[in-house]
């Protein structure tokens, strides 16, 4: 598998015209498990965002967003790719983007193709690729309130 996004950030120069700060396949391509690749497009550390800067806030080391910032990610997940069940403390609105994949859920697993759509709102959840093809799907993370259900955060 080789993950080849290409990312697009623009800023301002110093008179303040808009201006494209980067242009360039993604570097920090990284695997956390067999058959699992992903970078990070963009991340920020707190929200409002403040668009003033012209770091590369792709470079901070980001698992979660801070508790009130975000994570633009994409992620390829190959045939068979290791299972990974775990819980988000986040908000994420997803793309599959291309490919076809399971998100298993504690009642049962819903089948994703190119197009789909998720909002996955701190549930536990599984991504499983049964198929023969890679599938990539866009995640935005955006740092949410734990989610509690009678008196007890999950």
């Amino acid at each position: 598998m080789s993950l080849k996004i290409r990312r697009v950030v623009t800023g301002h120069d110093d008179d303040g015209k808009a201006v494209v700060l980067i242009d360039e396949i993604c570097r920090n391509v990284i695997s956390r498990r067999e058959r699992h690749h992903s970078c990070v497009v963009w991340s920020t550390a707190s929200f409002p965002v403040n668009n003033s800067g012209n770091e590369d806030e792709s470079a901070r080391p980001v698992g979660a967003p801070p508790p009130e910032g975000t994570v633009f990610r994409i992620i390829e997940y190959g045939p068979g790719v290791a299972p990974r069940k775990h819980r988000t403390s986040t908000i994420d609105y997803a793309v599959v983007i291309s490919g076809e994949i399971d998100m298993e859920l504690d009642d049962g697993v819903v089948h994703l193709k190119a197009g789909d759509v998720i909002v996955q709102r701190g549930t536990i959840h599984n991504w499983v690729n049964r198929g023969s093809a890679p599938c990539v799907i866009a995640f935005v993370l955006i740092a949410a309130h734990p989610v509690t259900r009678g008196g007890k955060t999950l």
